[in-house]
């Protein structure tokens, strides 16, 4: 065997009990957080809320993405990544136990904040971690494999209402047991996890937004769209006479296709490139926008949310792809942590501004503002890709 090939060897090793580890860990954190937000809507909603103060409530975790985000980089080198997940674990667990005993609307916004700030440093960690170890070959198939488990674990956490229901203690200790059973994941394999990559300079996340733009727009798109369709998407479904049962089924259907299909984008990011890849997922949920006013009554819904859910998706899950092909040292540390405000802002602002726009425009003004974001997207990674072409001809 040749050097060369040696090499190449190594560099498609993969370090399957690390990455293991990393996944299970974020994927048990995704069961809790997905647990928390229908839950406490539930809870406010019984205590006489108004709409209003269940979503301002609701957007406090995001918030607290924002918050938290521009002091990760500081706290990994400091502290350590593993103390860091570790301490964020058990930070997590005691804000959700607050937040049981409290059980008061005013109470829980600043708690839900803290929830949303101990919550992100470990998505932060885990993503570079796991773009750390992957082989630059396999990078497309192991991000989208990532990205269908943790969507995977955001859903299990609604449906395991169904099993303990909303009253009480019982459903706040799965998320309580949920977040220190992460702790302690990432307690048994610390001997396995990477070193937090520390090559070249430190990079502030204000300074990687001059970096990235495009990157971190393509994620606020994402995340914007998940958050639009979730919370108006329901009341879409009422305005053209759908029952609440079918419109919780789509909603449902959506959500599988996010899981199920990113390891096939994640494969296609892998023969086509990542950038291409991205494009079609933007071009394939603005087709997605157009054709759902038309469908929406018909038994082709199913298939077009599914794959809407799959495709709105991968955006996140080529942007990451991305960050790990561009980026690496604090700059990938820098860059996971910016995603994290990105995607808490898309969180915040896409909700109350297609509302805005349905009150405007009636109900239409659902896929009105998903297709403008998109195709804003489409036509920002048009002109990239063009640059790009016409920078390695000249």
């Amino acid at each position: 065997m040749t050097a060369e090939s040696t090499t190449s060897a190594r560099e498609d090793r993969i370090p399957w009990a690390a990455m293991a580890g990393i996944i299970a860990t974020v994927t048990v954190f995704a069961v809790a957080q997905g647990l928390t937000y229908p839950l406490l809507s539930f809870i406010l909603e019984r205590q006489g809320m108004t709409p209003a103060l269940i979503g301002l409530s609701a957007a406090m975790t995001p918030l607290g993405f924002i918050v938290s985000a521009p002091f990760i980089p500081a706290l990994t080198r400091r502290m350590g990544a593993p103390r860091l997940a570790i301490l964020c674990s058990m930070l997590a667990a005691l804000t959700l136990i607050a937040i049981g005993w409290a059980q008061e609307v005013w109470a829980w916004m600043p708690l839900r904040l803290l929830l949303g700030f101990f919550a992100n440093p470990l998505y932060v960690i885990s993503e570079t971690w796991l773009l750390s170890i992957t082989p630059a070959p396999r990078r497309g198939r192991i991000m989208g494999l990532y990205s269908s488990i943790v969507s995977g674990g955001f859903a299990i956490g609604p449906l395991s209402l169904g099993l303990v229901g909303t009253q009480g203690w019982p459903p706040f200790m799965i998320g309580i047991v949920a977040f220190l059973l992460c702790g302690l994941i990432v307690l048994a394999v610390v001997p396995r996890l990477p070193d937090m990559p520390n090559e070249g300079e430190a990079t502030s996340v204000g300074g990687f937004f001059a970096l990235a733009p495009l990157l971190l727009f393509a994620v606020f798109a994402a995340a914007a769209f998940e958050q639009i369709l979730l919370s108006l998407f329901a009341v879409y479904g009422a305005a053209l006479g759908s029952t609440e049962e079918r419109i919780a089924s789509l909603i449902t259907c959506f959500i599988a296709g996010n899981a199920v299909l990113q390891i096939l984008l994640g494969r296609m990011a892998e023969q086509f490139g990542s950038r291409r890849t991205m494009l079609f997922c933007a071009l394939a949920s603005l087709a997605g926008c157009l054709l759902l006013p038309s469908f929406f009554s018909s038994w082709l819904i199913w298939p077009l949310v599914f794959v809407w859910g799959g495709v709105s998706f991968g955006i996140y899950t080529m942007s990451l792809i991305q960050l790990g092909e561009r980026f690496a040292g604090q700059a990938l540390i820098a860059g996971n942590a910016a995603f994290a405000i990105l995607w808490g802002t898309g969180g915040i602002v896409g909700s109350p501004t297609t509302g805005l726009a349905m009150q405007l425009f009636g109900h239409q003004g659902l896929p009105l503002s998903l297709g403008l974001l998109c195709c804003v997207l489409v036509v920002l990674l048009m002109t990239e890709l063009k640059g790009l072409r016409q920078g390695s001809m000249s």
